[in-house]
């Protein structure tokens, strides 16, 4: 697979604004939620699924150092693996709907989905997934529109992304 400068420029671009992301905190009882993830999705709506899930899976894992990764590591790798799919999901949902409809989806993925596999390993539980669901629904929320608003505003103002991808990612 052959991947363009360009478009290895962008994703490093989007890595680095996940890093800037970690370190704005959405306000809850865990530290991990932060706006991390946007750069997750606009890079998903620009640069495609996998790109997406690269771009969410680094993400979480900076998120979760700037925290001291308190979830543990291994805990935090599953986390980012759910990230990765989140964006795999987003892309797809995008490709068959609108950026409406892959928008519920990516913050129903990252919100609900990700966190629900935590419900399988010790320590966590169901007390913990009721928990932090409603605070990851805001922050997946604020984290989903940021991306499609930019995104949006992006193709509009003309910016080519990346070549093979096309202006809108698809």
């Amino acid at each position: 697979m052959k991947v363009s400068t360009k478009k290895l420029v962008w994703m490093g671009l989007l890595i680095a604004l996940s890093f800037v992301g970690a370190n704005i905190k959405i306000p809850s009882p865990f530290q991990s939620i932060a706006l991390d993830a946007m750069p997750a999705f606009l890079g998903t709506l620009m640069l495609g699924g996998l790109s997406g899930a690269i771009i969410g899976f680094l993400g979480h894992m900076l998120t979760a150092a700037t925290a001291g990764f308190y979830m543990t590591i291994p805990v935090h790798i599953i986390v980012a693996v759910m990230m990765a799919i989140t964006m795999v999901g987003f892309h797809f949902a995008y490709r068959k709907t609108n950026l409406i409809g892959a928008g519920i989806v990516g913050i129903l993925l990252n919100a609900v989905g990700a966190p629900l596999v935590l419900v399988f390993i010790p320590n966590f539980g169901w007390p913990f997934f009721m928990g932090i669901v409603p605070f990851l629904l805001v922050a997946s929320a604020v984290n989903a529109i940021l991306g499609i608003v930019i995104f949006t505003a992006l193709n509009k103002s003309g910016v080519q992304i990346s070549k093979g991808f096309g202006q809108d990612g698809k």
